[in-house]
């Protein structure tokens, strides 16, 4: 199965077991905006629930922020939205679809490293356990013609963002022979700036309403109420503000389904710091927040630091982690080191003092941010693409199972009672609301055992228990577990402790060593 193949099923996967609806379908949906269904908010919820308590419970200098989604329209001057929240836009004449053209050369970049890798796979199947990859790598012509070139390109292309060349980047377009996915032809446009964000208007009337915008990020709302959370909290540095809301886009082109949205969630954490630690920290977090994104074993080498090759205007360090999706390495979170640009700014602005005084030191100072962002949707989607998972069973018989760490899974336990009779379905609801209180729990009495295991192996449900005679006479219940399918009698009594273990997030906080 291709990764492109793998992906669709899993697309098809999340509309059939209600993890993701496309929005409003009834009247053909609407471009690039998507619903959670029944188990897709349970999971996202739990996703949330695992990045807020290791952010908020887990640090004692972190708090958390709930900000509005309005603001003040002076808010996005200050951040420089206003006038530089742009991506360079193309068109191609024959298709007339719209791309950004540096998503067209990163594409192209990454095709080259995908050149490199079947050399080298090619060359180990023809020299065996003799193959040496890195002396093939030096010596190999063909690598090296491949690499020179790519080299070449990601220096020019570097160099177009960082000067903000727009004829430089559809020069690349042209050099590459980049096509269009959809004509197949090179009749691109010029390249042009495209604002990314959406505005409305508050007021009675048209005439007089003020323009307004919906939030491109969540990070304002924290640095507008830093003074109001600092002094509150009675607050030291360095501290975090943490938060989790809804932004917006109005994205030049949405796609790979919800891992680019024009209405999204992030999880963001603005962490301030003395001037002149910023560094330090930005490195601690880079690690904090790898350990975190590892901690839900899909594998280490599936995760790498990315760091930018375009600073945003208000960074002087970034990096991203990226996570190896069906459709290749891609972003799930950025940490930057953001200076003291946004409260600088807000302070300019408003005209308002927003200052630390700190006591160590004696001295007012704007601090220095080091932010942590995640979108919400790309970490569901890069969950889901982890746990998809098509088992071939004895007997020639298959599975999809959802190997989601239990602490997130939508359903913790799955009551089944065998049969609907001889008091079976009556006992099954009395496990239900012994575990119901602490755990998202559902009763199945449709279908064969075997049926309904698969549709809980489907949705990633840990345990199903089944209730049988045997249930009736000794109060022992039939446990089978997901990831191996096997099973054991427990004692009702038994089975809080036994799926508290599992599923509690303290499984995943362990491992964080914070």
């Amino acid at each position: 199965m291709t990764q492109e193949e793998l992906f669709k099923k899993l697309v098809a996967h999340c509309k059939e077991y209600g993890f993701v609806f496309p929005s409003s379908e009834i009247y053909d949906g609407l471009g690039a905006v998507y619903d959670y269904g029944q188990n897709g908010v349970e999971l996202k919820n739990n996703i949330k629930r695992y990045w807020w308590d290791s952010m908020v419970k887990l640090h004692e200098n972190i708090v958390g922020l709930d900000a509005a989604i309005f603001m003040h329209p002076r808010t996005w001057e200050a951040s420089g939205h206003v006038g530089a929240f742009n991506d360079p836009l193309i068109d191609n004449r024959d298709s007339k679809k719209r791309y950004r053209a540096d998503a067209l050369i990163e594409d192209w970049l990454a095709k080259q490293d995908e050149k490199v890798e079947k050399e080298i796979e090619k060359a180990r199947k023809r020299f065996g356990e003799a193959f040496d990859e890195e002396k093939y790598r030096a010596t190999s012509p063909r690598v090296a013609e491949v690499l020179a070139h790519r080299d070449e390109v990601h220096k020019r292309f570097a160099d177009a963002l960082n000067a903000n060349d727009l004829d430089a980047l559809r020069q690349i377009i042209i050099d590459c022979e980049i096509v269009c996915p959809i004509s197949g032809t090179r009749n691109w446009t010029e390249v042009r700036q495209f604002n990314l964000m959406f505005s409305t208007q508050m007021g009675s009337t048209a005439d007089g309403a003020n323009t307004i915008y919906l939030r491109p990020e969540t990070a304002q709302g924290i640095f507008v109420n830093f003074l109001n959370v600092q002094k509150t909290g009675r607050m030291k540095l360095p501290f975090g503000i943490a938060q989790i809301g809804k932004a917006f886009r109005n994205e030049i082109v949405a796609r790979q389904f919800i891992f680019r949205m024009r209405e999204f969630e992030q999880m963001e954490m603005q962490f301030f710091v003395r001037p002149g630690t910023e560094m330090e920290w930005w490195s601690r977090w880079k690690e904090t927040r790898m350990a975190w994104h590892r901690a839900l074993g899909f594998g280490d080498d599936n995760y790498r630091f990315h760091d930018h090759e375009k600073l945003a205007h208000y960074a002087n360090a970034a990096t991203d982690i990226e996570y190896n999706f069906p459709f290749g390495f891609k972003e799930v979170e950025g940490i930057h080191s953001r200076t003291d640009f946004d409260l600088g700014n807000h302070q300019k602005f408003s005209g308002k003092k927003i200052q630390y005084f700190d006591p160590e030191t004696g001295e007012s100072y704007v601090p220095y941010v080091v932010e942590t962002s995640i979108g919400v949707d790309r970490m569901f989607l890069q969950v889901m693409s982890a746990a998809y998972t098509e088992e071939q069973l004895d007997g020639g018989d298959t599975r999809v199972v959802l190997r989601l760490p239990a602490a997130l899974a939508p359903v913790k336990v799955a009551v089944l009672p065998l049969v609907k009779k001889d008091g079976m379905p009556e006992k099954a609801q009395e496990i239900v609301d012994l575990l119901k209180y602490d755990y998202n729990i559902v009763y199945d009495e449709k279908d064969s055992v075997g049926k309904r295991y698969r549709r809980q192996d489907a949705i990633g449900t840990p345990f199903c228990v089944t209730v049988d005679g045997q249930t009736l006479e000794d109060g022992t219940v039939t446990v089978r577990h997901r990831d191996t399918m096997q099973q054991e009698r427990v004692a009702i009594s038994a089975l809080h402790a036994m799926v508290d273990e599992e599923c509690s997030y303290r499984k995943l906080f362990r491992k964080l060593n914070l």
